[in-house]
């Protein structure tokens, strides 16, 4: 960092903080003006890869599209499924990670008997190994960010209780499966997976009156044994109503009030988790749901309606005109910019209702939307840690064994796979992301990436054309073009050839690098505020 202006890091803070608001251009939608392709891999797949550059250029811009919407179980590299092979967690049960995985108690105990156990932490590291893996070498990089966005969405984090090992389940079984389906069904999966049931403690909702003893006790229903809770909490839990309602479905403005949090908090009470530090998995406990009348944002549930109650909710939410919005609003956000054009939120709202929230939909429209194609739009948004990690190493072409410190280095720069604190899941704007500490860690982790010391990541550079004269400015020029897709600006040239100049200065660095020091070329570009925006 030594040979980094100040004037570099203010350069980043400047340019990450602008934010642009792009108007709808005139140009047809078919017209995708230069750089098109690089723009929809910033977007939709975490940044070019020399491959998927490939792939676009031969299936055009629709084509690359389409048969990834379509896809859907495109085959893996072996080197790509050999690496998933070995993260065992990845393909297990819930009842078998906590098997496998005991809590810091019944570690203790194994000890005290002569066993060693191992810690659950493997869960979660494991978990975001291959969060990285997929989104640098998957086949089908617009399925990883969608399942990125998606998650976000419905959060659920991994340092509450015994969610740590419900959270691999909870990706691959409720949000993977049902990224390019219809929106109900993915609603409906968060809803009933035990994750989402314990990390919004819906599990421990009742209906009021209901006797503490009624709690405190193993009962025997029709749908089997079933675990209380160790500390009973009798009475009605409103934080996944809540939850459900100002960000999962109508938005904090989507016109219901604190009264139909309530009737949505009755209508999902006995909605629980059988044995949740045992074998979790979700059940209907009828003596806890409350069996009287209800009215949920104007609609009448009559009497008696049982487990069917949180399930026309459900219904009623997903087709909601304010769900289309709230939803629409956060994908062209997530696509498009930090503020989104109000006319094309309105469209994409519009797909959602007359498609009955067909997801692909959505996608297609927005793929169409001249908005996003518009100049303003393009570098409009600034990479969150993840993105900035995932996308250095798809344009570097780094070869990845992901180690422990390759994921803590996004956690560093502020963002803690499967940890985000709050249900809200991590920001979506750049202004979180933009303050000194985080792009200086930003900064530090170009620089050891293309240097050799980030460990689980090799560079090798195979796709930059070597320059017919090896100067600095030419190595600047090549390696501007294959890890920006654009020549640098005249202020990161200036920037880049300045440090360079220092790092001549010393006898013995020149020395050992050469000439020309390619690899804080590359790591200062990998730094630059082009590299941060997408």
């Amino acid at each position: 960092m030594r040979l980094v202006s100040l004037g570099f890091l203010s350069a980043l803070l400047l340019s990450c903080a602008s934010t642009s608001h792009p108007a709808r251009s005139e140009a047809p939608v078919e017209d995708f003006g230069p750089g098109a392709e690089v723009h929809l891999l910033q977007r939709w797949a975490f940044g070019p890869s020399a491959r998927e550059l490939a792939e676009v250029r031969r299936l055009g811009v629709r084509g690359w599209v389409e048969a990834r919407l379509v896809r859907r179980d495109a085959p893996m590299s072996p080197a790509l499924a050999g690496k998933l092979q070995a993260l065992p967690t990845l393909e297990m049960s819930m009842p078998q990670l906590l098997d496998a995985y005991p809590n810091r108690k019944e570690r203790e105990q194994a000890l005290l008997d002569g066993r060693e156990l191992e810690r659950p932490a493997r869960i979660g590291e494991e978990l975001s190994a291959a969060k990285l893996l997929r989104a640098v070498e998957g086949p089908n990089p617009l399925e990883e960010v969608l399942v990125d966005f998606w998650f976000n969405h419905f959060n659920v984090s991994a340092d509450k209780g015994v969610v740590r090992w419900m959270v691999t389940s909870y990706e691959r079984d409720a949000i993977r499966p049902h990224v390019f389906g219809r929106f109900r069904t993915l609603l409906g999966a968060t809803a009933r997976h035990p994750a989402m049931l314990v990390y919004l403690d819906n599990w421990r909702s009742t209906r009021d009156g209901m006797p503490e003893r009624g709690r405190a006790r193993r009962d025997v229903e029709d749908e089997g044994e079933v675990e209380m809770d160790a500390e009973p909490r009798p009475g009605l839990n409103e934080n996944y109503a809540r939850e459900l309602l100002e960000l999962h479905t109508l938005g904090v403005e989507g016109g219901y009030s604190q009264t139909d949090v309530r009737e949505v908090a009755r209508c999902f009470t006995g909605w629980s988790v059988k044995k949740p530090r045992e074998a979790p998995q979700f059940v209907f406990r009828r003596r806890a749901h409350d069996p009287g009348a209800k009215r949920v944002l104007g609609q009448e549930f009559a009497a008696g309606g049982g487990e069917a109650d949180g399930e026309r909710v459900l219904d009623v939410l997903a087709r909601h005109p304010s769900t289309a919005r709230h939803l629409a609003t956060k994908l062209a956000r997530r696509f498009v910019s930090d503020s989104p054009p109000p006319a094309l939120v309105d469209r994409l709202a519009k797909v959602f209702l007359d498609t009955e929230g067909d997801l692909s939909s959505v996608y297609r429209a927005l793929l169409d939307a001249p908005e996003f194609w518009a100049p303003e739009a393009r570098g409009a948004k600034v990479k969150t840690p993840f993105e900035f990690v995932v996308s250095a190493l798809r344009a570097t072409g780094a070869e990845v064994q992901v180690q422990p410190r390759l994921v803590q280095a996004v956690a560093k720069m502020g963002e803690p796979l499967y940890r985000a604190p709050a249900p809200t899941g991590f920001p979506e704007v750049a202004a979180p992301w933009v303050n000194s500490g985080s792009l200086v860690a930003r900064l530090n982790f170009g620089l050891d990436l293309v240097s050799g010391r980030m460990p689980g990541a090799r560079v090798v550079m195979e796709t930059v054309a070597w320059p017919a004269a090896p100067t600095a400015e030419a190595w600047l020029e090549a390696l501007g073009l294959a890890l920006l897709g654009t020549p640098p600006s005249e202020a990161t040239k200036a920037t880049v050839l300045d440090a360079l100049s220092r790092r001549k200065e010393s006898a013995s660095a020149e020395a050992e690098r050469g000439p020309v020091d390619v690899a804080l070329i590359a790591g200062l570009l990998l730094g630059s505020p082009e590299f941060q925006r997408q």
